[in-house]
């Protein structure tokens, strides 16, 4: 027998599942082994990764090994594409089936596509913890039904909650609309997890705030755990000194998703290199998905190809573990997002952490503006335009020939602070202190 707290981790999307919040899954899960708790991971099935969303094998080498991970069977009938796997009434009206796929799945939950998981999660949560009996589960979402499983353990044998959310469940973070009315079962649904849940996690502060002002009841259990950056996984931060020599290489790595200003990208970087010679011969490469799903969208597709002779190219998927040899060969750094106040990106912190020049081809007022801020090689665009992201690139290909030592010594400097076990040890010893048996 063990005396370390026992941790279960519920996340649907974990190693080898390749979607952008599995990086936050992994580091969560082993940074609490990291600090001494036994963990166990319940998560979906590998072939559900393989299948649906793309696999990242060096994902899997990066779990600690003392983390035990569980894997539950995932159906998602709607995505299935064999079509010897249809029932007849699905093959003679796709249309309506789908329909009533849709209801289906919101029966036990609300959530389409997720909501049967449902049941499964509760039963093998519960397996897990009579097994070994669970101090603590933290839950993070999306999907949201993983918060059923730490509420099932919650209200059956009182084991306290963390909800972790990545994005949010009400919350459009692109438009700031709601998505769900106060009287939808989503909303009640959150209205019990919350007032259940030890903590409330959220990533940027403007997400936070807008929960806090739904729920002020509850706002003293909502914490802002960035994302950060996994000091093992980014490119080496020595200084590289100024490009003076070479045409400058401009890099993004991450998926590329429909909300990118992709095209006004594209658009911009022509009209940069017609007007700087900084740019001469200069290479803006892409690294990742384009889309959601392991297929590129045809269309980013040809809209990046447009733009070949201009130096603009697609290099495709990159593994988590390969990426710092990406990084090795930017001189700049591209962070496109898509409009949103409250929309930061994982992908920010590991941008900072390089200490090299960052263009924001995004709307000034996302979130990841905030974290941005007070970056001595920063170069923000001021709107989403052609000719304003063009001109943003050409200052930032002058400050990579130009900045001196000192000025990239405080880029690296500012980007340190955001190390990824920085923004979760405070709430992981806040934790352990309030976990029955665990000293504080």
């Amino acid at each position: 027998m063990t005396d370390r707290p026992h941790l279960l981790y519920v996340a649907w999307g974990f190693p080898p599942c390749r979607g952008g919040g599995v990086y936050r899954a992994l580091a969560t899960a082993n940074r609490f082994a990291a600090l001494g708790w036994k963990v166990t991971v319940l998560t979906a099935d590998r072939d559900t990764f393989f299948r649906f969303t793309g696999a990242d094998l060096t994902l899997e080498e990066r779990v600690d090994p003392s983390v035990e991970v569980v894997r539950v069977p995932f159906e998602w009938p709607i995505l299935e594409a064999d079509l010897r796997k249809w029932s007849k009434r699905r093959a003679q009206n796709p249309k309506l089936w789908s329909k009533w796929r849709t209801k289906q799945d919101q029966i036990p939950f609300p959530e389409t596509g997720y909501g049967p998981w449902r049941s499964v999660i509760e039963k093998a949560a519960e397996r897990i913890h009579k097994a070994h009996k669970v101090d603590l589960t933290v839950a993070t979402a999306n999907p949201h039904v993983a918060f059923t499983a730490a509420y099932h353990l919650h209200k059956k044998f009182q084991v306290p909650y963390v909800m972790d959310y990545r994005d949010a469940w009400l919350l459009d973070v692109f438009t700031g609309d709601r998505l769900h009315e106060p009287n939808s079962r989503a909303a009640k649904w959150e209205k019990k997890l919350v007032e259940s849940a030890r903590e409330v996690w959220f990533v940027n502060d403007p997400i936070k705030e807008w929960h806090e002002k739904l729920y002020p009841a509850h706002a003293s259990k909502m914490h802002t755990v960035a994302n950060g950056f996994d000091p093992d996984l980014v490119p080496d931060t020595a200084d590289r000194g100024a490009v003076t020599d070479r045409p400058l290489v401009f890099g993004y790595v991450g998926t590329v998703s429909p909300k990118v200003p992709l095209t006004e990208f594209v658009e911009g970087w022509k009209l940069a290199k017609e007007q700087s010679e900084e740019l001469a011969g200069a290479k803006a490469k892409i690294h990742g998905y384009l889309g959601y799903y392991a297929q590129p969208r045809a269309d980013m597709l040809a809209t990046i190809n447009s733009a070949s002779e201009a130096g603009v190219s697609y290099e495709g998927p990159v593994g988590k573990a390969e990426i710092a040899k990406a990084y090795d060969e930017f001189d700049v750094q591209l962070l496109m997002l898509g409009k949103g106040r409250y929309v930061t990106s994982g992908k920010v912190f590991e941008y900072l952490a390089t200490g090299l020049p960052v263009v924001s081809v995004h709307d000034p007022e996302n979130a990841a503006s905030d974290v941005l801020r007070g970056h001595p090689l920063w170069f923000p665009v001021s709107d989403v335009t052609p000719e304003a992201i063009a001109a943003a690139l050409i200052e930032a290909a002058h400050a990579a020939r130009t900045a001196d030592e000192g000025i990239r010594a405080k880029a690296r400097e500012f980007g340190a602070s955001y190390r990824r076990d920085l923004q979760l040890d405070p709430r992981i010893e806040s934790l352990a202190a309030s976990v029955k048996g665990v000293a504080a």
